[in-house]
Parts: structure tokens; C-alpha cells; sequence
């Protein structure tokens, strides 16, 4: 009889723990990289939390993080859940970019796609799908439509990043009045207060990371807001009336992304934010041209022409017209003109409802100069600042489109100049909404322009932004933007100019999202005598270099064009240097020291190297094993010279000749603020020359 009431006590107590207790076990799924080194696991917590965490080399990098989601009128995604199914896939193509950093980019990952269903109230359920790749990865929430889930608005998210708090971070504070705007800081992770991404750190192990987002559409952008020490959460950003995003259900959210290198140059290789975006959906894009252009904008950023109306006025025929014969005698393919419509005058930071973008200052004949420009070769860049006035764009904004077709626009330069938080939309009621640049009702704004602009084959570079997140493969005629501080931080905007270490940090930060119009190319370093602390902080070798270390498919020679006449042979790298890439890698640097690219021309042999410095100087070995075998090159050095010094000594240079192969090293010697541009041309070509 003790036997038969153990025996049944024991089958009891199993039963308990299999019905019970298993309630309580988490189901846990792995997905690993193509190469293995990069692993993800996606879970539940003990209060039934959806989590997951990432190892690199089997170090841990990203901790185990909670997931959700939080509504407004609705039941959260966040406790009381498990993995009811989980589905695998995966994916090795190439496909190619019409313009970009590389002709080719290899799309491979691994994919899980993990379905955590609700175990106590209202039936929900979500989807959260990682994509997984050798340089990082991606996830995001995916919410079917569901009786629950209508209409929503999305009160927050709950994702982490858990990250080793004695980590290093490379950052710009978010949710301040000057956007992205921002001197990179250098601390501590448990220093990091709202901050922008991309944001990047190193962990002790030398391991790199960098938190961003990819294919921002219809949602708002979110900043790294750290809880607790090492517990990074994406916190989106409000709209007007306090809601980030509303939506329906189906709906998908953004990715968020993890970047993961070996060292710092691993992520400067990195195609993992394009490839998470949808493929181009204009089409037929051939009519999207990269280029080099100069323009009248300079001038006004050191005071001495205006964009307002009246004898300093930058924006005249006569001075477009001279404009375009410099492009078009030296080879550039468009000339910018700023200021030429109507509204400038006066306060023009806060008149962005009275711009006109259909009317000329009279004494500008947008006709004649459009025609002008065509005569010589050469395209008119269009330029709408707004002011950060959305409503009064967007009710001219077709009718400007359609004027700018007519006169051979093909790419405008877009405006967003105001506080952040203070873009303005005008309700029907006439009742005036401040929003953020990256807030959804901007996101949405953003991408109506590029559609709008599309119907009239004209391409976009947006200054004041939201920041990339790798639309423009989705949308291909997203050439550039802003989105950091740039060359006009350097000719007085700012009390602190640009610190030499600026150029180097945006390279591994900002310039990780994609793109950026910094306009370099400043021959006079020191462009207001009258104030001698604003000065480039650059030697002119440097100035070269940025054309190949900062990225853009739309590249300014900034400069007065009169500059360029006193420094011939420099002016030349400009001249020589394309837009357009065959392939790019990153041949040495750390973040915030020093940064070396080398890129090769599309469809072309040539290549050319930039590398540039902080406020040290150094001397570097390159190896030139990504030039082609077999193939012996000339290459031309821009150099600093051994004198040379950013603040006392910037002009000091030398150009000199070179041959080279693939087998071979190049010394290069940069000085403090320095950099060093080469192009390399193979013999056989430059004989045929």
C-alpha cells in the first residue's frame, strides 16, 4: 500500500510540473551569422518579457534586452508572453546600386522569425523577425492585424540594448534645439544621457558596435535613452500632441540595427543599413545623376554676400552666369544658386511662411541662367530652404517641382532650417503644430517630397534632415543630406568651430547611416580676416582628402572659385576626383584618431586613397593590396609637407609621382589637422593619355 501511495504521489508531482511548470519554461530560438561568429538568442524572461541578446566571437556584446511594445488604447506587448512557433530562412543575393559607395552589394543572412503570443488577457500576438548577417543585424516587430488591434497609437517601445556600461561611446546628444548638429562626445557608456544615432562604442575586447535603425518609413525616429547603467531603450520620438506614432494594423515598425565589427574599420564596410531597406521602387532611375557641383553659398556663410535682397545680393544673374562659366571650364556638372526667390529678406530663420518658390528677386532670371547653364554643359542645382515650414512648402511644392523641370533642374537642395522640435504644419482650423525633424509627421513629409520630386525626374539633398537610414535604395533619387555638423560650422555659425578630430568622427558615426553633403574643398582656410579664431580647421591636403574619406554621390567644391585659382595644382584632385564607386574599403584607422579609404572609380581602373588625422599628427605604412595584380600604377601624392600644421602652417605641401603595384606599401605623413590624397592610374592608361 506505501508503495501504490509513493508510485501515485510521484506520477501526481510529474503531472503538476508538466502542466504547471513547464508554463514557466522558456522556449528559446538561436540564429547565427553565414560566417557562425555572430549568434543571436530570442526568448522569454521569467515575467514572461520577450528578450534577446547577441554574442560576437562567443564574447557577449548585447546582454539579454527586453522587448515590446506599449499602446495608447490597447493591451501592451510586453509580459505575459511566449514563443508559440518560430520560422527560418535565409538569403544570398547580390544586387546592384545605380549609384553609391559599391556597384555591388552582397545581400546574406540568416533569418528567424519568432512568434510570441500572449498567455493571460485579450488573445495577442507579434512577430518579431532577425536577420542576421556577418557585419551586424537587424530585427524588428512585425503586428498582424488582430481584433485587438485596429487603429493604434504606439505610446512607446520597450527595446533594449543591455551593453557593457565601462564601454566606450562615440556620441551626439539628441532632443536639443540644433538637431544632429553636435561635437561627437568620447565616454564612458554609463555617461550617455538622449543621444542620436548612429551611435558607436568599443567594448574592452576592442570589439565595435554601432545602434541604428534602418528603413525608416511612416514612424518616428527613436534616440538611445539609457535607463540604467548599460541598459540602452529606443525612446520615440513625440509628435505634436505627445503620441509617436499612429498606425493600423497590419504595420511593421523600423528595423533596429547592431553593427558588430572586429575593429573599427570593419564597420566602415558594413552594407547592413541598405540591405535591410526595400529595393527601389521609382524604377527606371537612369535620369539620377551623381556629380560634382560649386555654387553660391559660400559667400553668404562668410558674410560677404547676402541671401536677402539689395547691393550684396549673392543670387544674380550676372553672378550664376559666372558661376556656371567656371563649372563648365573645369569640368563640374552643376552650379547651386541660394537666394534667388522671394522671401529672404529680413529674419529669414523665422519667415518661413512668406518664401516664395516660384518667385525670383528681380534681379534673377531663373529662365535665362536654366538656359544658360544647358548651353554650357552644365545643370542648375535648385535650392528650397522652407524654414522648417512644412504647410507653406507643401502647398507650392508641386508647382515648384514643375518650374524646376522646365528649366532643367534635376536635383534641388532642400531646407529644414529651424530649432529642434519647432518644424510648423498648419491645420485646417489654422491652428499651427511644432514638430520634431525626426518625428513621424517629418518622416512622412520627407519621403512625399522624393515622391513629388520624382514625377519630374529631380533628385533631393536634404539639409536638416531626418537622419539616413537607407531609403535611398528604396528611393534612389534621395541623393544626399545633412544630418551633422558640417564645413559651415567653420566660417562662423558656431562659437567652437569644428575640431579637427570632427571630420574623423564623422566617418564612424554619422557617415555609418549613409551619405552626407559636408562641401568640402576650402582653399582659403581663414576666409574672415576680421575674426581670425574661425578658420578651417584643416592643411588644404586635408581638404582633398574628405572627397574620398566623407562620402557623397553629390560633392561641392565650396570655395569662392577665385580661391581655387591660387592653388592650380591642388585645385586639380577636385578636378580628377569622381563621385561614383566601383568598390570601397577601409584600409586603416580608429575611431576619432584617424580614418583611410581607399575607392576604386566605376567602371574604371583608377582608384584613389584619402586619409585624414585629428589634432595629431602620424605616419602610416599603406599596404596596396587593393589595387589590381598584374598592374603597375602611376600615382599622384597629395601630400602634407613636413612643416605642415592646421592652425600655423596649413599650405605647406607637396605633389610628387610615383610608381606602384599591388605588392607595394605608401608611406604617408600627415600632419596634425592634416590628411594626405593619392590617385593611382595604371601605366597603360596614362601612357594612352
Amino acid at each position: 500500500m506505501l508503495k501504490t501511495v509513493s508510485a501515485l504521489r510521484f506520477w501526481y508531482h510529474l503531472a503538476w510540473l508538466l502542466v504547471f511548470g513547464m508554463a514557466h519554461v522558456a522556449l528559446a530560438a538561436e540564429i547565427a551569422s553565414p560566417d557562425g561568429r555572430l549568434v543571436v538568442d530570442v526568448t522569454t524572461d521569467n515575467d514572461g518579457a520577450a528578450t534577446y541578446s547577441v554574442r560576437f566571437r562567443n564574447e557577449p556584446v548585447v546582454t539579454p534586452s527586453r522587448l515590446g511594445l506599449r499602446f495608447l488604447e490597447h493591451h501592451a506587448l510586453e509580459g505575459g508572453l511566449r514563443v508559440a512557433s518560430t520560422k527560418r530562412a535565409q538569403q544570398d543575393a547580390t544586387w546592384e546600386q545605380p549609384w553609391g559607395e559599391r556597384r555591388r552589394v552582397r545581400n546574406h543572412y540568416n533569418e528567424l522569425t519568432v512568434r510570441f503570443e500572449s498567455t493571460e488577457g485579450p488573445q495577442r500576438f507579434f512577430d518579431l523577425r532577425v536577420r542576421v548577417y556577418d557585419d551586424g543585424l537587424g530585427f524588428r516587430y512585425e503586428v498582424p492585424h488582430q481584433d485587438h488591434y485596429g487603429e493604434v497609437g504606439i505610446a512607446g517601445e520597450l527595446t533594449e540594448f543591455c551593453v557593457p556600461e565601462d564601454a566606450t561611446a562615440f556620441w551626439t546628444p539628441a532632443r536639443a534645439w540644433n538637431r544632429y548638429e553636435h561635437l561627437t562626445r568620447t565616454t564612458p557608456v554609463a555617461a550617455v544621457e538622449l543621444a542620436n544615432t548612429p551611435m558607436t562604442m568599443r567594448l574592452a575586447s576592442g570589439t565595435h558596435l554601432s545602434l541604428h535603425e534602418a528603413a525608416l518609413r511612416d514612424y518616428s525616429g527613436y534616440v538611445i535613452d539609457q535607463r540604467r547603467p548599460g541598459v540602452l531603450r529606443t525612446n520615440l520620438t513625440p509628435a505634436s500632441d505627445g503620441v509617436p506614432v499612429r498606425t493600423t494594423a497590419p504595420f511593421v515598425t523600423p528595423w533596429r540595427t547592431i553593427q558588430v565589427a572586429e575593429r573599427a574599420t570593419g564597420l566602415l564596410d558594413s552594407s547592413l543599413i541598405l540591405n535591410l531597406n526595400e529595393p527601389n521602387v521609382l524604377g527606371d532611375v537612369s535620369w539620377v545623376e551623381p556629380g560634382k557641383y560649386i555654387g553660391i553659398w559660400w559667400a553668404m556663410h562668410i558674410g560677404t554676400k547676402t541671401w536677402g535682397s539689395g547691393e550684396n545680393h549673392g543670387a544674380t544673374t550676372a553672378a550664376a552666369k559666372r558661376h556656371i562659366d567656371f563649372a563648365a571650364e573645369h569640368g563640374f556638372d552643376g552650379v547651386l544658386v541660394e537666394g534667388w526667390n522671394t522671401g529672404w529678406d529680413g529674419s529669414w530663420f523665422h519667415n518661413g511662411a512668406v518664401f516664395d518658390f516660384t518667385e525670383s528677386y528681380p534681379d534673377f532670371d531663373l529662365e535665362a541662367v536654366g538656359r544658360y547653364a544647358l548651353d554650357r554643359g552644365v545643370r542648375l542645382i535648385g535650392h528650397h530652404e522652407t524654414s522648417g515650414h512644412v504647410t507653406n512648402y507643401e502647398s507650392q511644392m508641386a508647382d515648384a517641382f514643375d518650374l524646376y523641370e522646365s528649366v532643367g533642374v534635376r536635383q534641388v537642395k532642400t531646407g529644414y532650417v529651424a530649432d529642434g522640435g519647432d518644424l510648423r504644419w498648419v491645420d485646417a482650423d489654422g491652428v499651427t503644430h511644432h514638430e520634431w525633424h525626426d518625428g513621424q509627421f517629418a518622416v512622412r513629409h520627407f519621403e512625399r517630397v522624393l515622391v513629388e520630386a520624382a514625377k519630374r525626374r529631380i533628385s533631393i539633398n536634404t539639409h536638416e534632415p531626418v537622419k539616413d537610414t537607407g531609403l535611398r535604395r528604396t528611393y534612389p533619387n534621395w541623393l544626399s543630406r545633412e544630418g551633422a555638423r558640417g564645413q559651415e560650422f567653420n566660417a562662423g555659425w558656431s562659437a567652437e568651430p569644428n575640431p579637427p578630430e570632427h571630420d574623423v568622427m564623422l566617418a564612424y558615426t554619422r557617415m555609418l547611416g549613409g551619405p552626407m553633403d559636408f562641401t568640402p574643398g576650402i582653399f582659403d582656410l581663414a576666409p574672415r580676416p576680421e575674426n581670425p579664431d574661425y578658420r578651417i580647421p584643416s592643411t588644404l591636403m586635408r581638404q582633398l582628402a574628405l572627397y574620398v574619406v566623407l562620402y557623397s554621390p553629390v560633392q561641392m567644391a565650396a570655395d569662392l572659385p577665385e580661391n581655387y585659382a591660387k592653388h592650380p595644382d591642388a585645385f586639380q584632385f577636385i578636378r580628377d576626383v569622381p563621385v561614383d564607386w566601383e568598390k570601397s574599403v577601409a584600409l586603416a584607422g580608429e575611431v576619432g584618431d584617424y580614418v583611410v579609404y581607399a575607392r576604386q572609380e566605376r567602371g574604371a581602373e583608377d582608384w584613389y586613397l584619402g586619409a585624414i588625422t585629428d589634432e595629431q599628427e602620424r605616419d602610416l605604412e599603406i599596404a596596396l593590396t587593393f589595387l589590381a595584380d598584374d598592374t603597375v600604377y602611376e600615382a599622384t601624392v597629395y601630400r602634407d609637407g613636413d612643416e605642415a600644421h592646421w592652425q600655423d602652417n596649413p599650405y605647406d605641401y607637396v605633389i610628387e609621382q610615383l610608381t606602384v603595384a599591388r605588392e607595394d606599401s605608401l608611406e604617408l605623413g600627415l600632419a596634425a589637422g592634416g590628411g594626405a590624397a593619392v590617385r593611382f592610374r595604371s601605366t597603360d592608361e596614362a601612357e594612352q593619355e
